[in-house]
């Protein structure tokens, strides 16, 4: 890996592929603000529409309320276009149809970077991090390769999406970030909104109010409460 340096700044587009509403919130809010305010069009795949993440809620109505919390997210950061492939909340692996699926969407858009949350096992010291994490990182890190050759998913051609070569970089909201993205107060306060938009997936975790979880979270993904400068650390790959 390289040693911690500046996120790369030329190019124009990327796409967040990550598993569940609400996991661009917690990684990557505050640096998509960032870049959607410089003019950068960043889109969104999410793999699952979060069914099973609240207790007592059925998964079907669950759906419907944390699709609709993640579009209204999405405003608050400048992102226009959401996508779920409608995978199995809490039942993803990294299977050949998923890799085709994350390729398309590469092909579709046509990326120069790629974001997508921690894929290893922990979060930390004694934090396990869940199966469908694991499973879809190392899935999209497989598709980029998929999405640039003409012959692992040739159907792909036949469907008018010709191989996509120019990802240069994938940046995982990772535990050990190699390089930062300087974020302002700005895109600090929208990421802040755009987590609370998920009120009632929020609402199931703690009786505390949403804002109040939603600042901490944003507070803690860039740099913490004691941080002099706010910035969002990923762990960079090179393609």
């Amino acid at each position: 890996m390289e040693s911690s340096s500046e996120m790369p700044a030329d190019w124009q587009r990327a796409l967040l592929v990550m598993a569940h509403p609400d996991d661009p919130e917690y990684g990557a809010a505050a640096a998509v603000a960032q870049w959607t305010t410089a003019g950068k069009s960043i889109g969104y795949v999410l793999a699952t529409r979060g069914e099973a993440g609240i207790a007592g809620l059925d998964p079907q109505e669950s759906a419907v309320i944390r699709a609709e919390e993640q579009r209204r997210a999405c405003g608050h950061v400048g992102v226009e276009d959401l996508e779920f492939l409608d995978y199995a909340d809490g039942r993803i692996e990294n299977t050949p149809g998923l890799r085709l699926d994350i390729a398309r969407a590469i092909r579709r858009h046509r990326p120069d970077g790629i974001i997508t949350l921690n894929f290893g096992q922990t979060w930390g010291p004694g934090s396990w991090n869940s199966p469908d994490h694991r499973h879809l990182g190392t899935a999209v890190m497989d598709a980029v390769a998929d999405a640039a050759n003409e012959w692992i998913f040739p159907e792909l051609s036949a469907e008018g999406l010709p191989p996509h070569a120019g990802v240069r970089w994938v940046g995982v909201c990772s535990m050990h970030p190699t390089h930062w993205l300087d974020v302002d107060e700005d895109s600090i306060e929208r990421a802040v909104r755009s987590l609370s938009e998920h009120r009632r997936y929020l609402q199931a975790l703690s009786p505390e109010p949403v804002e109040v979880q939603a600042r901490r979270q944003i507070e803690l993904t860039t740099g913490g409460p004691e941080a002099s400068a706010r910035r969002v650390g990923f762990e960079l790959y090179r393609f």
